[in-house]
């Protein structure tokens, strides 16, 4: 320990010492200064009496590290001591550039047969059965993928759209009525709907308590599907949600009237967006009223259908999401108890009505979606 003795002057003895009053630093830092203030022999400290045990116990840190920081302000200087890291001696990289471009072609390749997705110790067998590298760990494959920004372990289920001239023009017309202004006339209404079990419990679950989450029994007892019809306003942050029993073109279209009649009663139109499931079509209307009364609603609808594929251009599947992760994320025994619950969440919905602000629109969807849109050739004559 004595062979980095640590002779501090009166300026840096003194540096040391505001540094740490300051206490801004990372806490490293500040105990690398300590150690240097605790281990000074210079004439302006009066412990010259030094027991590195002791200072060990005091400062929280090892032996080991005292002697680092003392051998760093010998060799360095004082602000090497506390600024620098203790870095290990850097290891050669495996991955040259033609190695980790093998690596990343392979991470985004197809899994061996018989496995589901690549693992960090697949990856590196196959690295050496092909030659390319003669060893490697699945931790160093870990970090060259890290850097890459690669998880070939993980996928997502995803709505691959087609790219045809169908799906742009349709994307197009909804981003279009997104970039309208807020008319009360004419409320841009986004309607989708959903599923949800009912579920009842076959034994009582056990309530959370301190140190304990609930604990709910494997077991349980399906009770039936209900359908959950959603529209919202996104620029008023309005949303409304009714239950049925089934999803037949008869409930849609009585949800429909309500939408029409009940909570849009003022408007000249209702501008209408949703997907365009094969029961969200005007005749649906036929079959629910009278032809006169069909004909009403849908005067007063103006319907865009988002694309096949394309559900993320419904903002009502954000309300649906939301639904989801904020009031149907448990087991609900029975229709009843879901509509008492549905019904208070869409009331304190509304009560702090959260608008969306759309800001993808169809220049942006020409550049960052091109892939989408049909190449068009260009005929000479």
């Amino acid at each position: 320990m004595e062979h980095y003795k640590v002779t501090l002057t009166e300026p840096e003895r003194h540096e040391l010492e505001s540094f740490i009053n300051k206490g801004k630093s990372a806490a490293k830092k500040l105990s690398n200064a300590r150690i240097l203030l605790a281990t000074d022999r210079g004439e302006f400290n009066n412990a010259h009496n030094l027991d590195y045990e002791s200072i060990a116990k005091q400062l929280h840190v090892s032996i080991k590290t005292i002697e680092r920081v003392r051998k760093r302000f010998v060799e360095e200087g004082v602000d090497s001591a506390i600024n620098r890291k203790n870095h290990s001696r850097a290891k050669p990289s495996i991955f040259k550039g033609e190695e980790e471009a093998q690596l990343i072609v392979l991470a985004c390749s197809n899994p061996p047969v018989g496995r589901s997705s690549w693992t960090l110790k697949l990856l590196a067998d196959k690295l050496i059965s092909l030659d390319v590298v003669e060893s490697v760990s699945p931790s160093t494959v870990g970090r060259a993928l890290k850097k890459n920004e690669l998880k070939p372990w993980q996928n997502k289920e995803w709505c691959i759209p087609e790219a045809n001239a169908d799906f742009v023009c349709n994307m197009e017309d909804v981003l279009n009525v997104y970039e309208r202004p807020y008319d009360a006339d004419y409320p841009v209404v986004c309607m989708d709907e959903s599923s949800k079990q009912s579920i009842k419990e076959t034994r009582t679950p056990i309530q959370a308590s301190p140190g304990s989450v609930e604990k709910y029994d494997t077991e349980y007892e399906r009770n039936g599907t209900n359908n959950i019809f959603i529209a919202t306003e996104p620029l008023k942050g309005k949303v409304k949600v009714d239950i049925t029993d089934r999803r037949t073109k008869i409930d849609w279209a009585n949800f429909i009237k309500t939408l029409v009649d009940d909570d849009y009663k003022g408007a000249k139109k209702v501008v209408l967006v949703m997907d365009n499931l094969n029961t969200h079509k005007g005749s649906s209307l036929y079959e629910a009223f009278s032809p006169a009364e069909a004909r009403r609603i849908l005067d007063k609808l103006e319907i865009h259908y988002t694309p096949k594929h394309g559900s993320w251009l419904n903002v009502a599947e954000i309300e649906l999401s939301r639904l989801g992760r904020q009031c149907l994320n448990r087991r609900i025994p029975d229709r009843e108890t879901l509509i008492t619950e549905v019904k208070a969440w869409s009331h304190q919905r509304n009560m702090e009505p959260c608008t969306v602000n759309w800001q993808f629109t169809t220049e942006d969807a020409r550049v960052k979606l091109k892939r989408l849109y049909p190449q068009i050739e260009t005929r000479q004559n």
